[in-house]
């Protein structure tokens, strides 16, 4: 997809999007939706690496919110429930091959003019990394994949248990074996 048809696509969800809330009048979701855009917006932009995709994904977070609430909305934790949406969503997005590769090559290109001066075999190497990273998030279990993307992109234990669904407790040692995991299958990426 061109970048064109991407933003063709996003203000076409945005101005769907705001229709809905004018009909609706959920100056409620407005304000969900101004809280929470830019670490939504951010930790989707970290996991797959493009703008235009980011973008698409966290207007899709919460067009689901919207159009697809949590039943249980006595006991919702907005930010825990967007933040695990986006994850998912941005985590089925890394899976689909052709696009990740595109992805890849076009911010390779972009890396490279914006480093122009910069040390060649470093910018390699670094693209390498990212790409080893992603590959081994994609193979990780789907709720330690998320336990790291989410701790990385800046969220507290606590939120942290809400946006899993478990206790603030069992937080540190989920991220410990959550990290050891990582670490274990990004050192075997590496001898191959």
């Amino acid at each position: 997809m061109t970048a064109t048809s991407h933003q063709t696509r996003a203000s076409s969800r945005m101005a769907g999007l705001a229709r809905a809330i004018s009909l609706v009048g959920m100056t409620d979701f407005e304000a969900i939706f101004l809280e929470h855009w830019p670490r939504v917006y951010g930790v989707l932009l970290r996991l797959v690496g493009d703008h235009a995709e980011a973008e698409d994904l966290a207007l899709e977070t919460f067009w689901r919110l919207y159009d697809r609430p949590p039943q249980d909305e006595s006991n919702l934790n907005v930010g825990g429930w967007l933040y695990r949406v986006a994850t998912n969503l941005g985590l089925n997005a890394i899976r689909a091959w052709k696009r990740r590769e595109r992805y890849e090559m076009e911010a390779g290109l972009w890396d490279a003019e914006a480093n122009a001066g910069a040390d060649p075999e470093r910018a390699v190497s670094d693209a390498e990394d990212r790409r080893r990273a992603r590959r081994v998030l994609r193979e990780l279990d789907q709720r330690q994949a998320q336990l790291l993307i989410l701790r990385y992109s800046g969220l507290s234990y606590r939120e942290l248990a809400v946006a899993l669904g478990v206790s603030e407790n069992s937080i540190g040692t989920l991220l410990v074996r959550a990290e050891r995991e990582f670490e274990k299958r990004y050192r075997g990426l590496e001898g191959k």
